[in-house]
């Protein structure tokens, strides 16, 4: 997908939105050669998606050995509104807790006081983090009114051809 068509599906007003949910779904292949899709909290930050882990997550060894990944952002409402994103993971180990982490669980509500303790309790379990970085090469967005996954607009072409 070239750059610019990237940008104008990331732009749009709906894939705006998306991206400024907190939870995504991270596909990867496994140590084992089996895919696994897991969902994790994420940000975006207006040109890569960030998501933070525990630096003994299962998922790191496998996105080392083959940083190729899917992210699924949708809405749980009928039609869904859904943004297929693809890239390569980048693991960036810190020792700390990164900003992102932070922020992107600051969409639980909680109290001023619920928040200090949460914030009090991460920093005391974690020696610091992984940030996985996706920086999207390919991305597609549906919204079921204007676009459709490619094999329906497929069986649409077909029929009208044949009428």
């Amino acid at each position: 997908m070239r750059p610019s068509e990237l940008a104008e599906v990331l732009n749009r007003p709906l894939s705006q939105e998306l991206l400024a949910r907190d939870l995504t779904r991270l596909a990867y292949v496994a140590k084992d050669g089996t895919p696994r899709n897991v969902p994790i909290a994420f940000t975006w930050n207006g040109s890569e998606i960030v998501m933070c882990t525990t630096k003994n997550a299962p998922k790191l060894p496998s996105l080392r050995e083959n940083p190729a990944v899917a992210l699924t952002i949708d809405t749980e409402v009928h039609p869904p509104k859904i943004l297929l994103i693809r890239g390569r993971a980048e693991l960036d180990v810190v020792d700390d807790i990164p900003d992102e982490y932070v922020q992107m669980n600051g969409s639980y509500e909680m109290t001023p006081e619920q928040r200090v303790e949460w914030e009090a309790e991460v920093r005391s379990l974690y020696d610091g983090m992984v940030r996985i970085v996706v920086t999207p090469t390919w991305a597609k967005l549906i919204d079921f009114e204007t676009t459709l996954p490619s094999a329906i607009e497929e069986l649409i072409q077909r029929r009208a051809a044949s009428a």
